[in-house]
């Protein structure tokens, strides 16, 4: 398979440098995405410098800071996108919301017709890629809550701007895994990644 550009975006608000599993889930699927050939980036959101509020909605428009202006060039760099994130109450971290809410804007990830009659997406061609932690027992995020994070990524989000949601790999329960556990999940990115 030809070389891939991979961009990761890594999105624990407070994991990026401490060792935490989300943080080495997003450096170990980086490392073994070069490994096997494919130029990567990474995007730490916790240390870039954003307003995460999109303040007026799309009435008016809110200057990129110089964080968020790169991340849009990684986007248009990237064929595939992979978040890593933690599940925090049934959803992604206040942060990664108010990351994709500055950053894929109109003009950039989608077009509105004149008429008003759809949308064109800007970002066709891409794949996506999410990798989940979270402490609430896969078969409850299943079965009684309907998986509602992947939901809102592949449909109102990612197929809205013309990107197409691929694999998710679910971690749980993280707060009651063991230090061999944590390590076999390791491994699952690692192989996970080798398989561009």
């Amino acid at each position: 398979m030809p070389a891939r550009h991979i961009l990761i975006i890594a999105a624990h608000p407070s994991h990026a440098n401490d060792g935490g599993l989300g943080a080495t889930m997003a450096r170990t699927y980086a490392q073994s995405a070069a490994q096997a050939g494919h130029q990567t980036r990474m995007l730490q959101l916790d240390q870039l410098v954003f307003d995460p509020i999109l303040h007026e909605g799309y009435k008016r428009a809110q200057a990129l800071e110089p964080d968020l202006a790169k991340a849009q060039a990684d986007f248009l760099w990237a064929d595939e996108l992979v978040f890593v994130f933690p599940l925090w109450w049934g959803g992604m971290p206040a942060l990664l919301k108010g990351f994709l809410d500055r950053v894929l804007l109109p003009g950039f990830a989608f077009r509105y017709d004149p008429q008003g009659q759809g949308l064109t997406p800007l970002l066709k061609g891409k794949t996506a890629r999410l990798i989940i932690t979270m402490d609430t027992p896969g078969w409850i995020e299943r079965w009684l809550y309907g998986r509602p994070v992947i939901r809102q990524f592949r449909y109102p989000i990612l197929r809205f701007c013309g990107i197409k949601l691929g694999e998710v790999r679910y971690f749980s329960s993280v707060i009651k895994s063991s230090t061999a556990q944590r390590q076999a999940w390791i491994q699952n990115v690692h192989h996970l990644a080798l398989r561009q």
